[in-house]
């Protein structure tokens, strides 16, 4: 891994994975907007919030930095991660699915969202580690940092706005679903 962060335009880049995902995210924005709880209550510090919107920023960034980053074809750090890679890829689309497939108006826990309550930010900072290695960039490794703790707070304000939207559906998923992944413990029998 080099120190300076690599900058040449290729065919055989990092935008590869970067693209789909970015396709996935802007799908999903539309998606969502339907879909999506009503704001709720929450104050976050203005530094939080800041460190919030920061963090959607560095993914944008990245996606555009992709373009000219090359992947390290034929290397192992390509080998070690072109796999996490893609499955924070292909996670995206189950994530994305899960919400096509849920009718309006209901908490999604179905496909991936049984393992985790938060499966878009778990596979976007899974994508992104994957492309820093695959890449084998230091630079960019500081993208699945700040987006992860990033997402830390974007949870906080998410989960408050789904509990103030469905109530108990929400808590009880809660109750039963890992807040960033694991085995769903099993349903309660009466």
């Amino acid at each position: 891994m080099l120190p300076l962060p690599e900058f040449e335009l290729g065919a055989w880049n990092a935008w590869l994975l970067m693209g789909p995902s970015l396709l996935l995210m802007l799908f999903s924005v539309r998606l969502f907007g339907e879909k999506r709880a009503p704001a709720a209550s929450m104050r976050l510090s203005k530094t939080k919030l800041s460190f919030c919107l920061v963090s959607k920023f560095i993914y944008f960034a990245a996606v555009i930095y992709s373009v000219f980053l090359p992947l390290k074809l034929n290397t192992m750090w390509f080998y070690a991660g072109l796999p996490i890679a893609l499955v924070g890829l292909v996670g995206s689309g189950m994530t994305t699915l899960s919400w096509v497939k849920t009718p309006a108006g209901e908490v999604v826990t179905r496909g991936i969202y049984r393992f985790s309550r938060h499966p878009m930010y778990v596979t976007e900072v899974l994508l992104l580690l994957g492309v820093s290695v695959a890449s084998a960039s230091w630079f960019f490794l500081l993208s699945p940092i700040i987006v992860g703790v990033g997402a830390v707070y974007f949870i906080r304000i998410e989960e408050v706005q789904c509990l103030g939207h469905y109530g108990a559906a929400y808590r009880e998923y809660m109750d039963r679903t890992p807040r960033w992944i694991g085995i769903p413990k099993s349903e309660k029998r009466e």
